[in-house]
């Protein structure tokens, strides 16, 4: 039940660990001014202090993704492709999400260093965030199939619909390498905005989902089980 209620953990935890470092309510875009983002790092000690919460509630996401692979095991049965799939690029998005919050990090453990290079590691870190979609969209993917493909409706199919519509909010993000305001820059509506706010639907989705099925089968092996879990 813990990792299920790990979903939204991830999301309340980030966003506070975000909202702490300034990164929340209004990021950095690829347009802001040399002077805005060194000042921005300057403030080292709320920055890094943001950012550690961040990392750890990022790491939340691990254990929802070894309770989606369960279930999609139990689906699949003996030949379980779609699971070391999910499991595997599961495990890539949430290094692809922690590591650009560790090079933030290190951007400012030494805020005082040549702007040019603060500049380029701030550039680094959001283009790393924000445009390697491939993991977060296939592991979206293999979920919707491996969920309209159960015969037994395991899970609710309209939970595997909702990650196709998820894995296509994802699309526009590699956009933001050729765009440095607007929409579709990094801190634009149909990038940050969208993948911010449809990853967090993933999230608290699956958590809730993932609680319901675990209710479920619990109740149906011994229904006396359900209030207790409840």
């Amino acid at each position: 039940m813990l990792c299920a209620w790990a979903g939204p953990a991830t999301v309340v935890v980030t966003l506070l660990g975000w909202l702490i470092a300034g990164i929340l309510p209004i990021p950095l875009g690829s347009s802001s001014s040399t002077q805005e983002v060194v000042s921005f790092y300057g403030h080292d000690t709320r920055v890094l202090s943001g950012l550690v919460i961040a990392q750890l509630g990022i790491c939340l996401v691990f254990p929802l993704i070894g309770l989606i692979g369960y279930f999609l095991l139990r689906i699949e049965g003996r030949r379980p492709i779609l699971t070391f799939v999910q499991l595997v690029t599961g495990a890539a998005t949430g290094v692809l999400l922690l590591l650009p919050m560790l090079l933030m990090a290190v951007i400012s453990f030494r805020p005082y260093r040549n702007p040019e290079i603060t500049v380029t590691l701030n550039d680094i870190a959001w283009l790393v965030f924000l445009t390697p979609i491939a993991p977060f969209i296939i592991q979206n993917v293999v979920i919707g199939i491996a969920i309209l493909s159960d015969r037994a409706q395991t899970l609710p199919r309209w939970v595997g619909y909702l990650n196709f519509w998820i894995a296509a909010s994802f699309l526009p993000d590699v956009l933001a390498f050729f765009f440095h305001s607007g929409p579709l820059s990094w801190r634009g509506v149909l990038v940050f905005w969208l993948a911010l706010t449809t990853y967090s639907v993933f999230l608290i989705g699956m958590g809730l989902v993932m609680r319901s099925a675990i209710l479920r089968s619990a109740s149906a092996a011994d229904p006396t089980t359900l209030g207790a879990n409840a």
